[in-house]
């Protein structure tokens, strides 16, 4: 098939590359000239393991193009994906500024039939509103038909899950477009969930709602835990080995952060209030969550009594580990709150580097925490596993490790003479 993606964001150059290891001709669409020229030379503006491979194998063959001639393509390809960014508005509701130009560019280029697939993150009732705007401007309803197909890629892993999918959500008004979607994943074994336009987008807020929910959950009972001198670990497992639980998200630590869950909770629940129904469940998660990063600020200022002008080192800046993606990270939150308390802030991330004059960023990470009186560990990258704490004691002026992320083990720390604090680790 030929496929037109508009967007090579983080899901657009994704989608499209895999699609193109399918083995369809895929044009990847967008109006960053920089952007473009940098996909055309091989190189990608984001870190996603595997991802820089399959790009230059599928260029290499031919079915990977990257154009911003957005006519051309909508002209020669059959179907349309898109999955231009959603970011949020201030008052939380999704801006659908980008969206809403893609979709009217589209008016003005379709002349023959198009399945138009949005994998873009949008509120209840986007996709009808979609498919009303374009009769609205004369398309015929016989040139095309609307499917939502939100797509559940996790940054770090985002090839494999596009791969190895554990569902394909399909939100259609008209069972003509399941034949084509069966032929744009035709090697993908997992099973086809179909369902109203609005389905499909509600299925996608409310996955990520879950999952951020058991998150918050989790830091709140490591809260109590904290209170009662109970290990976190313990309780986590004890919930993890019930089947009606599962184990998946319930690591308490800072909080979640990243492009999708902050901004997909402030959707649902404007989307909720929208309709006059107060989601107290999805204001309580946001609460716990936000209130997190103060928790454990405070314990840092309850072993140093004052950080002004103290040296404060911060492991990991992305959002999680395996990207380079710092949306809303709990690192970068942390780290603001310790530039205010006029801590001299340094840092290091085996990925990230931050042009930000407040704080100095090390490419060692050795050189990262000489003479600093704490360490605190923001992301859980797998390099921090493996580190000498013999060399890091010696090198540091304190002794003080904070792990927000439960992420190494107590007892090979305190053999160093290093005083560990976890999140509710006794």
């Amino acid at each position: 098939m030929k496929v037109c993606v508009i967007g090579t964001g983080y899901v657009g150059l994704t989608t499209g590359t895999v699609l193109a290891d399918y083995g369809h001709d895929v044009y990847c669409i967008d109006k960053d000239q920089h952007k473009l020229s940098l996909l055309t030379k091989g190189k990608i503006p984001i870190y996603e393991p595997g991802l820089q491979e399959m790009v230059n194998h599928n260029k290499v063959e031919g079915r990977l193009h990257f154009s911003n001639d957005l006519k051309q393509s909508v002209n020669d390809c059959s179907v349309i994906v898109i999955t231009v960014g959603t970011p949020p508005n201030e008052d939380g509701s999704p801006n659908l500024t980008f969206f809403q130009e893609v979709i009217n560019d589209l008016s003005r280029y379709i002349t023959s039939y198009k399945t138009i697939i949005v994998k873009s993150t949008v509120p209840p009732g986007t996709n009808e509103w979609v498919e009303q705007m374009l009769l609205e401007k004369g398309i015929q309803p016989q040139l095309f038909d609307i499917v939502s197909n939100p797509e559940f890629l996790r940054e770090g892993s985002a090839v494999h899950d596009m791969l190895y999918p554990d569902k394909i959500v399909i939100g259609i008004k008209r069972p003509e477009p399941i034949k084509i979607l069966q032929t744009l994943y035709y090697n993908v074994n997992a099973p086809f969930i179909i369902t109203s336009l609005t389905g499909a987008e509600l299925i996608k807020y409310a996955s990520n709602a879950f999952l951020a929910t058991k998150i918050s959950f989790i830091n709140e009972i490591a809260r109590i835990c904290d209170a009662y001198q109970v290990d976190i670990k313990d309780i986590s497992l004890g919930l993890g080995t019930d089947p009606r639980i599962g184990s998946l998200f319930l690591n308490a630590g800072l909080g979640y952060g990243g492009s999708c869950f902050p901004k997909d909770l402030q959707a649902l629940q404007h989307a909720a209030l929208k309709k006059k129904i107060v989601p107290e469940i999805l204001m309580a998660v946001q609460q716990v969550n936000d209130t997190q990063i103060e928790l454990y600020f405070e314990k840092l200022i309850n072993e140093l009594t004052t950080l002004n002008n103290k040296k404060i080192t911060v492991w990991g800046l992305a959002f999680k580990p395996e990207t380079d993606d710092t949306r809303f990270s709990r690192s970068l939150r942390l780290i603001d709150k310790l530039v205010s308390a006029e801590a001299n802030v340094h840092a290091y991330d085996p990925i990230v580097q931050l042009n930000n004059p407040s704080i100095q960023c090390h490419k060692n990470i050795y050189d990262s925490i000489i003479g600093s009186e704490a360490l605190i560990i923001a992301t859980e990258w797998s390099e921090f596993k493996n580190i000498d704490w013999k060399k890091v004691k010696n090198l540091m002026k304190g002794n003080l490790v904070i792990d927000g992320r439960n992420f190494l083990e107590p007892q090979a720390l305190k053999k160093f003479n290093i005083k560990y604090i976890g999140v509710a680790r006794p």
